[in-house]
């Protein structure tokens, strides 16, 4: 062994099928002890697969190590016809934004978020909506200094208060 530390080299893009069963692999085992991850992992896989969501990854070294996805749909489960969190026009929701513990405040998902954002303006979405448990206070820092600053609602759901919050998109500068 030389002793010499490997560089690690991060790269952020859209999903791919196999990008999406390592990321859901690895958050199934890592709460194995939740029967609902491999559930989950099923609709996200067929939300991409049909266009109704497009998730983004953080790769370090070729490994992903984080994740966010944007919700274009009402009708999945996560926004659940909510209307002011995803409308299937030009509204949709950052879901299920996290990255692992060994890679955060690195800027990744600042990163990750700018490229979400880019590509949701490319497909005519004006607006996206975040939802932060309220007693998630360095997340709720982190999508306020995002930029995510106009609230839009509070619901309490699985006995958390949920607080939601929108970021217009900047359109193309001519």
């Amino acid at each position: 062994m030389s002793g010499v530390k490997e560089r690690a080299e991060y790269k952020y893009r859209r999903a791919t099928a196999a990008d999406l069963v390592r990321i859901w692999d690895k958050s199934i085992a890592s709460n194995a002890d939740d029967s609902r991850y491999p559930m989950w992992k099923e609709l996200y896989i067929r939300y991409n697969e049909s266009g109704m969501a497009q998730t983004y990854v953080v790769l370090c070294n070729g490994d992903p190590v984080g994740e966010g996805t944007l919700l274009f749909s009402p009708d999945c489960r996560a926004v659940r016809g909510r209307l002011f969190l995803s409308d299937g026009k030009s509204l949709a929701n950052v879901n299920a934004l996290r990255i692992e513990k060994a890679h955060e405040g690195q800027g990744h998902i600042s990163r990750l978020m700018r490229l979400a954002e880019q590509d949701a303006a490319e497909r005519g979405i004006t607006a996206l909506t975040i939802g932060v448990e309220a007693r998630e206070t360095r997340n709720l820092a982190i999508y306020l200094h995002l930029g995510y600053t106009r609230f839009v609602a509070s619901e309490i759901e699985d006995g958390e208060l949920v607080l939601y919050y929108e970021k217009k998109l900047k359109g193309e500068q001519a």
